[in-house]
């Protein structure tokens, strides 16, 4: 069975001095295959100008494929050509091949390209031309996956209805097989289209390879988000029809994670390799996604934990995997004390948009939480900040205790102005102005965090990238110390003019909207809060996705309870609760609230359910769903 890892080039590009050593140590923990996701990543000869900035030129792109060629590592080029494809699309040369128009038939901004546009063949021709001398294992992979958008613009609608969704995705799948076939080429195409239009599969070339991924654990067969979780099973459609398949698991990080939550990664590896085995796959494909918040090290220990499973048959303690993969990726030993308290850390992982909106702002924070569970996990990072870890790992632990840092920090502070909130309203100005104070040393403490934690992001960056670019997690730095310097304004303000905490202000809004969220039912849902503006027109405040990102929640039933916050003017103004995307989630105790006064919506503890129940087949629709209008007393209470 082919063992084979990929890179996420298409997200940022690493060095190719770590490129060539890693490449190196994935050969001698025995991969034998490379994936490379590219996009825009490659000056490519065939497409001037789509490349972006610091894309690798051809050449290097070559030296790679030679390195790996030494190493006995084959190369698998990826070239996304249906979803994922905004690298082609915002070229103004290609930009009308998108499949989604705006009302006068112009191509949109955003999308992904249309399968019957006259110039998308051109366009996969040209690709598939300059990636051939560099596919040594002879296959090209062209991604397909995520393709959302299918049969949106007129043309592909009149063949949606002519010949059904299947035959539709079916076709362009059989177009860019011929042309690879042009270049000598097999396709390759990730799976996850077919469990939406399974008809397709008899309609598919045979010969071609179907890339299986689902990153959570699984007992029997991989399961469909969009479905609620359903298990799917595609193996023996694909036996069938001759289509050869790999399983593949995910080592890093999910979008915001700046450390790997470790359990979690190899559960999926070992739910794979085992399934690969059962089935008799062709490969195991171990593919990273989004890496630019981590160490790219930390991806990496992944994969070298993963060797065990071929190099120690039986050892798939998640323990012990580790401390093999600390052995070969930095030399640790002994290496399984260090390797049970990563694992410790999942306890503490910073997933799921309910714990990365503070990312975006902070002003969505002043809820009811408690906030003793964020600072156990400060105190759990700051007693694993002083082991002694490699590099890689210290930083991204020294990083990883900001985050929970700023967690207790920007949660503190919201309840602060709160209870000030209610002191001025009793007019007890006496506690106020001590309290001001001590939240000023307690904000420049935090300014001190901000510069260490920048440093740390900073190394996290440079020990595999180009140090002339700031990485993402220095963005949220940047972000977090401007919020600061407006907490310290604001906090000046209180000190001068007490009335001023009744103000909106960066962790606290003048009024909120505070209610619970009840996924009991995980699919792609998102919750959002409108306000009415005074000629009707409803406005977004606040949305965020349910997705937990996390094993416990990657189930059809759960019962996972969050809380929401969004920031509103005034108590008046009246505001609703919309659910977006795929699925059902469960809305309760209702409040707006300025930390003095409560007004409770009609219904306060009864729960109301938003949406329609996640699909069991076909292309999921991401439209509009439904919405609850809120009615609050016209008379508040005191909080």
């Amino acid at each position: 069975m082919i063992r084979a890892f990929q890179w996420d080039l298409a997200r940022q590009v690493e060095r190719m001095d770590f490129l060539h050593r890693d490449l190196k140590r994935h050969a001698a923990w025995g991969f034998n295959e490379l994936y490379l996701h590219l996009e825009d990543a490659v000056h490519y000869p065939s497409l001037p100008g789509v490349g972006r900035d610091d894309a690798l030129s051809y050449e290097q792109l070559g030296e790679l494929v030679l390195s790996a060629a030494k190493a006995k590592v084959g190369v698998v080029p990826i070239v996304n050509l249906l979803g994922h494809t905004q690298y082609l699309i915002r070229h103004p040369d290609w930009n009308d091949l998108n499949e989604l128009r705006d009302e006068r038939g112009r191509a949109r901004p955003q999308g992904q390209i249309c399968p019957l546009h006259p110039r998308t063949l051109e366009a996969a021709d040209r690709l598939l031309r300059d990636l051939a001398p560099y596919c040594t294992t002879g296959r090209v992979h062209v991604g397909l996956d995520e393709s959302f958008h299918l049969g949106k613009c007129e043309r592909c609608r009149d063949e949606v209805r002519r010949i059904g969704l299947a035959g539709h995705f079916a076709g362009h799948v059989r177009r860019l097989h011929a042309i690879a076939g042009s270049h000598g080429l097999q396709l390759g195409m990730w799976a996850d289209m077919l469990y939406f239009t399974p008809e397709a599969i008899t309609l598919l070339p045979s010969g071609i390879t179907a890339y299986d991924w689902y990153y959570y654990a699984f007992p029997r067969h991989p399961r469909v988000e969009f479905f609620n979780f359903a298990e799917r099973d595609l193996t023996q459609a694909f036996r069938t029809r001759g289509i050869r398949y790999f399983g593949c698991p995910m080592n890093g990080a999910f979008r915001h994670e700046p450390l790997p939550v470790f359990g979690d990664r190899l559960a999926n590896i070992r739910s794979w390799w085992r399934r690969c085995r059962e089935v008799e796959a062709e490969g195991f494909l171990i593919t990273s996604w989004e890496s630019s918040r981590l160490a790219q090290e930390t991806a990496s220990l992944v994969d070298a934990a993963a060797a065990d499973l071929w190099s120690k048959p039986g050892n798939d303690d998640p323990a012990r995997m580790l401390a093999s993969g600390l052995e070969r990726q930095f030399g640790v030993r002994p290496a399984l004390p260090m390797a049970r308290r990563l694992l410790a850390a999942d306890d503490h992982a910073f997933s799921g948009y309910a714990r990365w909106q503070i990312n975006d702002r902070w002003d969505v924070q002043g809820g009811t939480e408690s906030t003793r569970p964020f600072e156990a996990e400060e105190r759990f990072f700051e007693r694993l900040e002083r082991l002694e870890l490699p590099a890689a790992l210290q930083f991204s632990v020294r990083f990883r205790r900001y985050l929970a840092t700023r967690d207790v920090f920007v949660r503190r502070a919201a309840r602060t102005v709160a209870r000030w909130r209610r002191w001025v309203a009793r007019e007890d100005l006496a506690s106020l102005t001590p309290a001001v104070a001590e939240a000023r040393k307690e904000a420049a403490t935090f300014g001190r965090e901000i510069r260490a934690a920048r440093a740390a992001a900073r190394s996290m960056w440079n020990r595999t990238r180009d140090r002339q670019v700031s990485g993402s997690n220095e963005g949220i730095l940047t972000a977090d110390a401007a919020r600061l310097s407006a907490w310290k304004d604001f906090l000046k303000d209180v000190a001068r003019e007490p009335a001023a905490v009744k103000r909106a202000n960066p962790v606290e809004g003048a009024w909120h909207l505070q209610f619970w969220v009840h996924n009991f039912a995980p699919a792609v849902q998102k919750v959002v809060v409108e306000r009415q503006d005074a000629a009707g027109a409803w406005h977004e405040v606040a949305s965020r996705y349910t997705i937990e990102f996390r094993a416990f929640a990657a189930r059809p039933n759960v019962n996972i309870r969050r809380e929401f916050v969004a920031p509103i003017d005034a108590p008046n103004v009246p505001v609703r609760i919309g659910i977006r995307g795929v699925g059902q989630v469960g809305i309760s105790h209702a409040v707006v609230t300025n930390g003095v006064v409560a007004m409770r919506a009609e219904g306060y503890r009864e729960r109301r359910i938003l949406g329609e129940a996640a699909p069991t087949r076909g292309l999921p629709s991401l439209d509009d769903g439904s919405v609850l209008s809120l009615v609050f007393p016209a008379r508040p209470a005191s909080t």
